[in-house]
C-alpha cells in the first residue's frame, strides 16, 4: 500500500528502488499469552524501531492502533494514510449477526475492549482468548476453536477477505479502538529526505482525527485508566 502510494506520488521512483523488508515483532511471535501480560502495544513496534535506529530501515509502516501513544526519542510520525473503515467485523462460523449467535456461543477475542463491549451486549456469550494475525484467527475459527471472532474490518479489507465478515458492527454497538483503521509511517526525525517522500501520502483529515484520539488516550493512560474504545467522528459540512 505505502509502496504503491510512493510510486504514484513520485515519478522518479521505480519499484526496484523501494525494498520491502518483513519484520516479525515480539507481538507477532508470542501468541499464547494476552498482550497485557507480555508488555502491551510496544511489542508490535520495537523491532521495527530498532531497524530505524540502526539505519537498516528508512521508514516503518504500522497499524496506528497498535502504536504506543508516546514515541521514542529521535523518531517521528507525520504521515497517516487515508483511514479505512474503523468498525469491527464479526465473523461467525455459521453466518449471521452478533444477535443471531446461539445462547452461550464461544467468541474468540484477545481484545479487552471488544470483550467488554461484547459481553455488555450479550452477557450469555463465552469469550476466549484468540491471538494471531487475521489469517491465523480465521484458520482457528474454521478449525472449530470458536463459533465466532471479531476483527478490524479495515484489516480484512486490506487483506482481501472482507467477504468473510458476516456482520459489520455499527459504532453504537461496538466502538472502535483509538486510531483503528489508520496506517501510519514512522521515520527518523532527522531524515528530511524520507520526510519529503512521505509528505504527499499524508491525509490531513485522518491525521487530525487520529492525533486527537491518541492524545485523549495518552491523557487517560497518564491516570492509569482502563482500556477503552474511542472514535472521533469527523465533522460533515454541507
Amino acid at each position: 500500500m505505502v509502496r504503491d502510494a510512493l510510486l504514484a506520488a513520485h515519478s522518479h521512483l521505480s519499484p526496484r528502488s523501494i525494498e520491502i523488508v518483513t519484520v516479525k515483532t515480539t507481538g507477532d511471535k508470542i501468541l499464547d499469552r494476552p498482550l497485557a501480560e507480555i508488555g502491551g502495544k510496544g511489542l508490535f513496534t520495537k523491532e521495527l524501531e530498532d531497524g530505524l535506529y540502526s539505519g537498516a530501515l528508512d521508514c516503518a509502516v504500522h497499524s496506528t492502533k497498535d502504536m504506543p501513544t508516546h514515541l521514542p526519542d529521535g523518531l517521528a510520525i507525520d504521515c497517516f494514510i487515508k483511514r479505512e473503515d474503523p468498525r469491527d467485523a464479526l465473523i461467525a462460523a455459521n453466518g449471521g449477526c452478533l444477535m443471531d449467535l446461539p445462547q452461550g456461543a464461544v467468541v474468540g477475542s484477545a481484545s479487552l475492549r471488544r470483550q467488554a463491549q461484547l459481553l455488555a451486549l450479550r452477557p450469555d456469550l463465552k469469550v476466549i482468548s484468540f491471538r494471531g494475525n487475521v489469517g491465523t484467527r480465521l484458520k482457528k475459527l474454521a478449525a472449530g476453536a470458536a463459533d465466532a471472532t471479531l476483527l478490524a474490518y479495515a484489516g480484512m479489507k486490506r487483506l482481501g477477505v472482507a467477504e468473510k465478515a458476516t456482520n459489520i458492527l455499527p459504532v453504537d454497538q461496538m466502538l472502535p479502538a483509538p486510531a483503528q483503521g489508520a496506517v501510519c509511517v514512522e521515520r527518523r526525525a532527522d531524515d528530511p529526505r524520507i520526510a519529503d517522500l512521505l509528505a504527499p501520502l499524508n491525509d490531513a483529515a485522518t491525521a487530525q482525527a487520529v492525533t486527537a484520539e491518541r492524545a485523549f488516550l495518552a491523557a487517560l493512560e497518564a491516570i492509569a485508566a482502563p482500556p477503552l474504545p474511542l472514535w472521533r467522528r469527523s465533522a460533515v459540512r454541507a
